[in-house]
């Protein structure tokens, strides 16, 4: 009878995972939408070309707040009991929720604008403790020259963000010098959830000459009653995030964010094949897209420059 026990705990051993010897990536943004949802793949493509796959030897967690910073803070205590190898927060609420959890877990956070405004880090060459990552800090003086570009008589931007969501407020301070160094003025309408963006929308039409959504995840995640308002009103609309150029922005100059998930992915192979996160710089994410959509800019009476259209990247029509 031994003997046919130890057989049959040799074929189990034989088809069954063996968790023991695999690793376990917990992953959790603050909502999902088409850019982070491109993170995650990003990070997903990156562990399973350096060997790591899932239902062999990993496990990849993944867990959204939909929106909810008390949903977030939850998670990330989940996260920490259940102790993975590797916690990747996407998303600066997300990251702060992670941080505040866990000072001992492995902590690679990515999409976050500013990680030592949002008090992830103190130093970004040298972050210490159990946390690194990418920051996705975006070219706001590039988005005011292209705003300029494209709408050469526009003289105030219309902010729309959360005021509750750090990376946002740090952004808003960003595009405020750049637009006043560019003669411009920047006025501001907040949502603190999505239920709100289509209402504060429609509180800039007469009072900016275009609207700047920054990648914020509440304003992104609602982003069709923004592009309602901008439509109706005539008002054009531009974003940091490039995917959402096609749901209806005219232009966004930032990063591919599937890219940004690759290159955070690497970061989580290093961890995972030994380094220790304190020890790895915080670095910004590289490359920057620039992606019109002319059909976008046509419902809001915006005729593209050819200088525009020329040098995009790609071009949605």
């Amino acid at each position: 009878m031994r003997l046919i026990s130890l057989a049959v705990a040799a074929v189990l051993a034989l088809t069954l995972p063996a968790k023991a010897d695999g690793v376990t990536v917990a992953v959790t943004a603050i909502v999902e939408h088409p850019a982070l949802d491109a993170v995650r793949k990003g990070v997903q493509d990156t562990l399973a070309a350096a060997g790591y796959k899932e239902g062999e030897n990993l496990t990849f967690r993944f867990e959204s707040a939909q929106g909810n910073p008390a949903t977030a803070a939850q998670i990330a205590r989940q996260f920490a009991g259940e102790d993975p190898n590797v916690i990747v927060p996407i998303s600066t609420p997300s990251a702060q929720a992670v941080v505040s959890a866990t000072r001992d877990i492995p902590v690679v956070f990515t999409a976050v604008s500013d990680p030592l405004g949002a008090q992830l880090v103190k130093d970004m060459d040298k972050p210490g403790g159990n946390v690194t990552g990418l920051s996705d800090m975006s070219p706001v003086a590039e988005h005011v020259a292209l705003i300029k570009e494209i709408l050469p008589a526009a003289k105030t931007i219309g902010y729309l963000y959360n005021s509750g969501e750090a990376n946002s407020v740090s952004l808003l301070a960003a595009l405020k010098a750049e637009a006043e160094k560019a003669g411009m003025g920047v006025v501001e309408s907040a949502a603190t959830k999505s239920a709100e963006v289509q209402g504060a929308a429609r509180a800039l039409v007469g009072r900016a000459d275009a609207i700047y959504v920054p990648t914020d995840n509440t304003i992104i995640s609602a982003l069709e009653g923004a592009v309602a308002v901008a439509e109706e009103s005539k008002l054009p609309l531009f974003t940091a995030d490039t995917d959402s150029v096609s749901r209806g922005s005219i232009a966004a100059l930032g990063f591919n964010y599937y890219d940004v998930g690759k290159q955070t992915g690497d970061v989580v192979v290093r961890v995972l094949k030994g380094e220790k996160p304190g020890d790895i710089p915080v670095k910004v994410a590289a490359g920057s897209d620039l992606i019109i959509n002319t059909a976008a800019a046509q419902k809001m009476g915006v005729k593209l420059p050819e200088s525009v259209l020329k040098r995009a990247n790609r071009v949605i029509e």
